[in-house]
């Protein structure tokens, strides 16, 4: 009766906050208005970026209205450290992030608060740097494998190639596993996810993810296919827990609580940790190869100081992952690349508590949204901010550049778990395939960044391969 009541009446509280604001037009909040209803969300679901680079050009804060939920739009990087650091108990995950729950479950990235900070505790260990570079000879090892199978001129699409290559490598390091065989159910998986996620961010979201359409239905259908993979593993694992492996699964099955309950986590946590990992870690992490090997191939220059580095300092051997520290214009390149085309491109909060941003009132309830995208974009932290210039990372940090004008990996106890892990892979990666081929853009049009869960090309990334 409660929770009906306070549907009810939710409507008549939205409206007395649209009215206070009109009878105070000197604290309303800027952003695009509507000519006709429904028209912002035909804009956002048109092009999302576009429409968020829209606000963004109203000021430092933004806010618009779909239906009766607002959305405010953060661009001041004060603003974004007070959203994800300094007040982030005033903040659960946005609309978008829980609709990824009907794949993810309460994994770390979708959890909240205790059994958030539990499952953190729980696996970190697993993430230490020691560990992380044990790893490093299986992502070098896959990478070798995928050079050697190229052929000089061959075309393909980048992107693809790269999704493959990093499954691969996860299925590896989390189950110790060869799970190539199954991408097929992983893709599915993935392309089915997205297509939720495209409607997550519409008032109706809820509603059309419970309808018993086919698409809701092939979702889960292919949900099903995933986790039978997933507790297929994790009973093989348990079954022969003598048998000592180096992977990332056998340090969650035995990780212990020791500063909570001193527990462990069950099949159904073990599942959905695993899924995370194994979903949003391989997604990423090819995503922001693809787009890489793309900028490289629009700034020869830049490729021709990557390749100078990699001759002189690996002398024409294959990269190990001690080559990595050694390999400081490689890492450029990356650091760059995350710059100009991070794979999380947003990060999106729903405040629990009002609170003030930029001079203005944002009430709770208000879906805030922080992208990477644009702040890293922003003119005022970044100088020619749309030109891609590895070498402004081998300079010191701008002193008059705060410090989340660049947080590619989110921050506070939600940073990304696995950014260690992503480092180690995609400079092993970048290393290993550009020391032995160019690739090169075939088509005429740059590609359409298209952000979903992360932020894809539209359509993948043709290239034509060049044997160095």
């Amino acid at each position: 009766p409660a929770r009906f009541a306070r549907s009810m009446f939710a409507p008549l509280t939205w409206s007395a906050h649209r009215v206070a604001d009109l009878l105070a037009p000197a604290r309303r909040i800027p952003g695009p208005r509507a000519s006709y209803p429904g028209e912002l969300i035909v804009r956002l679901r048109r092009n999302r970026l576009a429409f968020f680079g829209e606000m963004a050009r109203h000021g430092d804060v933004t806010r618009i209205h779909l239906g009766p939920q607002p959305i405010a739009l953060l661009m001041h990087p004060d603003d974004i450290r007070r959203v994800l650091v300094t007040e982030q108990r005033n903040f659960l995950r946005g609309r978008a992030v829980e609709r990824t729950e009907l794949l993810l479950g309460k994994g770390l990235l979708t959890s909240e608060g205790e059994l958030h900070l539990r499952q953190r505790r729980l696996m970190q260990p697993a993430f230490h740097r020691e560990r992380i570079a044990a790893y490093g000879s299986v992502m070098a090892a896959y990478a070798r494998r995928l050079a050697d199978s190229w052929r000089d001129g061959q075309v393909l699409d980048a992107h693809a190639a790269m999704m493959q290559l990093a499954l691969a490598i996860a299925g590896r390091t989390l189950f110790d596993a060869d799970v190539e065989g199954e991408a097929r159910v992983v893709a599915e998986v993935m392309e089915r996810s997205l297509r939720m996620f495209s409607m997550a961010v519409l008032p109706l979201g809820r509603a059309l993810a419970s309808l018993p359409l086919p698409w809701v239905r092939e979702f889960h259908r292919a949900r099903g296919h995933m986790d039978a993979l997933i507790f297929r593993l994790i009973a093989e694992r348990r079954a022969r827990s003598d048998v000592e492996h180096p992977d990332l699964l056998s340090l969650l099955l035995a990780a212990r609580d020791a500063e909570g309950d001193g527990g462990g986590m069950d099949d159904r946590q073990l599942r959905d940790e695993i899924v995370t990992l194994l979903m949003a870690g391989h997604e990423t992490t090819a995503n922001w190869l693809t787009w890489t090997w793309y900028l490289l191939a629009r700034h020869p220059h830049v490729e021709a100081c990557l390749h100078a580095e990699l001759d002189d300092v690996l002398r024409g051997r294959p990269p190990e992952p001690d080559d990595v520290a050694r390999l400081p214009y490689t890492r450029n390149v990356l650091s760059e690349s995350l710059r100009l085309y991070p794979p999380a491109w947003a990060l999106e909060r729903r405040a629990i508590a009002d609170f003030e941003a930029g001079g203005h009132r944002i009430r709770k309830g208000t879906q805030v949204i922080v992208s990477q995208y644009l702040v890293h974009r922003d003119p005022r932290w970044w100088h020619e901010p749309e030109r891609f210039d590895p070498t402004r990372w081998a300079e010191p940090a701008d002193a008059t550049r705060p410090k989340f004008a660049y947080f590619p990996f989110g921050a506070g106890t939600r940073l990304c778990i696995g950014e260690h892990f992503a480092w180690m892979e995609a400079a092993l990666v970048l290393a290993t395939l550009a020391q032995r081929w160019r690739l090169r853009y075939a088509r005429s049009q740059p590609p359409v960044p298209e952000p979903l869960i992360t932020l894809r090309p539209r359509g993948g990334l043709p290239v034509l391969l060049e044997r160095r």
